[in-house]
């Protein structure tokens, strides 16, 4: 924990004022707001360029707090809590009356999470209240690992960054729609489905669309610059260097298994063959392409088990609309 108790309490001193606070947790940076003071939520939006119809997380301190924000919580969902919080599960529920409908979307549901991070739970507690933190980041775009990463994309227009070092997660948390019966996974992210199938004893939904709204289902999102292209691991390297030569500045994620194969292009990732490895450091290997001067990244998709589910997700959503080659 790299925040010093003085800066806990000047962050928390910032949300109890309206203000808006970048906080770290083992996923990604949030933005965070005071979640109980719509002017404040408001300028989230604001400040992200984020559409206000977009639902966003309400960060609580402890499961012992769910029944303070949410209602009728169903057995499944307090199965998942006490299991996998603090961590990266977001639950979907019924809003209660504490959470406003502009931290929602508008939506009667709410969806709430407990952070694992020493800095963020400590702020939590300093502040005594829900704070709602999407990614802290321009909407869209790639989200933000380091509280650098953050100051260069929002600069001034956050009051306060609080420093809590690199996330270990390095992806969104996994969403769950837990209102019904069945959960469903609504977002894959850093608990795998594996997890939650072993924990729950059943098979879980990954549906492409949802009738419930949640972070990250835009088109594009988690973005860079640059534009991505999606094609099969063995086409990786042909794909890269016909690119490079027809005028790109290519940056390329190299599988794992490619790793001592040269490659004609502007710049080469090598991706790590840990999902964990690769998770965390994702949104990093997307920023330092763009940094580099990529105007096209070529990647393949991980196999879509464990981590990599939540990865594929991801590559897929920074590639946008367009179809994979």
């Amino acid at each position: 924990m790299t925040a010093s108790t003085s800066d806990i309490e000047k962050a928390a001193g910032v949300l109890r004022g309206g203000g808006l606070v970048a906080l770290p947790t083992e996923t990604v940076y949030g933005l965070g707001a005071n979640a109980e003071d719509p002017a404040a939520v408001a300028r989230i939006f604001q400040v992200k360029g984020r559409p206000p119809s977009h639902p966003l997380i309400v960060h609580i301190g402890g499961a012992e707090h769910l029944d303070d924000w949410v209602q009728d919580v169903p057995a499944t969902a307090r199965l998942l809590a006490e299991r996998f919080w603090p961590g990266p599960l977001t639950l979907v529920l019924r809003r209660g009356h504490r959470v406003p409908l502009e931290a929602t979307g508008g939506l009667e549901t709410v969806a709430v999470r407990v952070p694992d991070h020493p800095v963020a739970l400590a702020l939590l507690s300093a502040f005594g209240g829900g704070v709602t933190a999407p990614s802290a980041n321009r909407f869209g775009q790639v989200s933000p690992t380091t509280a650098n990463d953050v100051r260069a994309e929002l600069g001034d227009a956050v009051d306060f960054v609080l420093d809590g070092g690199s996330c270990e997660v390095g992806v969104e948390s996994t969403i769950v729609d837990a209102t019904g019966e069945i959960p469903t996974i609504l977002r894959p992210g850093g608990v795998t489905r594996e997890d939650l199938e072993a924990v729950l004893g059943c098979p879980l939904a990954v549906p492409s669309t949802s009738r419930v709204r949640v972070p990250g289902q835009h088109p594009s999102h988690y973005a860079p610059r640059a534009r991505v292209v999606l094609v099969e691991p063995g086409k990786v390297v042909a794909e890269a260097e016909m690119a490079q030569e027809l005028g790109h500045q290519v940056g390329v994620f190299l599988p794992a298994s490619f790793a001592d194969v040269p490659v004609k292009a502007h710049a080469v990732v090598a991706v790590p063959g840990s999902m964990a490895a690769y998770a965390r450091g994702l949104y990093g290997f997307l920023r330092e392409l763009d940094q580099r001067g990529c105007d096209l990244i070529v990647a393949s998709l991980p196999a879509e088990e464990g981590l990599g589910l939540a990865i594929a997700n991801r590559l897929r959503r920074a590639a946008g609309p367009r179809p994979t080659v």
